[in-house]
C-alpha cells in the first residue's frame, strides 16, 4: 500500500501527502529514476522541464508521479538519500497523517536558478537560490548530514572547506 497520495497543495499546485503518520527516518517513497533525459531521448512535448531533477554530473531525470509533486519548503519534513543506487525520500522528523511532504530543493542543489518561495514556513528564506552553497552557513552545516553521496563526492573540496571553516569557527568560540 502506498504511503502517499497527490492532492491540491497550499504551497503550489499539486502536492504529495501522507496516508498515515510516519516516524522520523522512515522511508516515504522510492524515487523512480528510470526516465533519463538525453540527446537521444529528449523531453517530449507533454513533459514539463520543471519536473526534471538535474545532477551536477550533467544527468537529467524526468521525475515520475508522485515524487514530481513534492514541493519545496524552507522547513522540510523529508530529504533524499541514495542507497544501492536507488534514491529514497526519508522522513526528517515525524510526519502526521495527511501532512504535505516537502523537501528543501537546495539540499543537493546547484546552479543559478532563483525563485520567490511560497512555502509559508516560519523560517522561509523568501528568495531561494537553488545552489546549496548559497544557503546561509548555519543552514549548510545543518544540512551537511542530509547531502547525498553523489553530491558530496562531486563537491568534495567545497564540502571539506565548509567543514574546515566550521571547525575553525567552533575552535574560536571554545577559546
Amino acid at each position: 500500500m502506498s504511503k502517499v497520495y497527490i492532492d491540491e497543495s497550499r504551497i503550489q499546485g499539486k502536492g504529495v501527502f501522507t496516508n498515515k503518520s510516519l516516524a522520523k527516518g522512515e522511508i516515504v517513497l522510492a524515487i523512480d529514476d528510470t526516465r533519463v533525459v538525453t540527446d537521444e531521448s529528449p523531453l517530449r512535448p507533454d513533459e514539463n522541464k520543471d519536473h526534471c531533477d538535474w545532477f551536477p554530473d550533467g544527468t537529467v531525470i524526468y521525475m515520475q508521479e508522485p515524487e514530481r509533486y513534492i514541493n519545496h519548503s524552507c522547513d522540510p519534513n523529508t530529504f533524499v538519500k541514495t542507497i544501492n543506487n536507488i534514491r529514497y525520500v526519508f522522513a526528517l522528523r515525524p510526519i502526521e497523517k495527511n501532512e504535505e511532504i516537502t523537501y528543501d530543493y537546495c539540499i543537493n542543489g546547484f546552479g543559478d536558478v532563483v525563485w520567490q518561495c511560497s512555502c509559508r514556513a516560519r523560517r522561509c528564506r523568501k528568495t531561494i537560490h537553488a545552489d546549496f552553497f548559497h544557503l546561509p552557513k548555519g543552514l549548510q552545516i545543518e544540512y551537511l548530514p542530509l547531502l547525498d553521496k553523489h553530491y558530496t563526492d562531486f563537491y568534495k573540496e567545497k564540502i571539506q572547506r565548509l567543514v574546515r571553516e566550521q571547525t575553525e569557527s567552533d575552535d574560536k568560540i571554545l577559546k
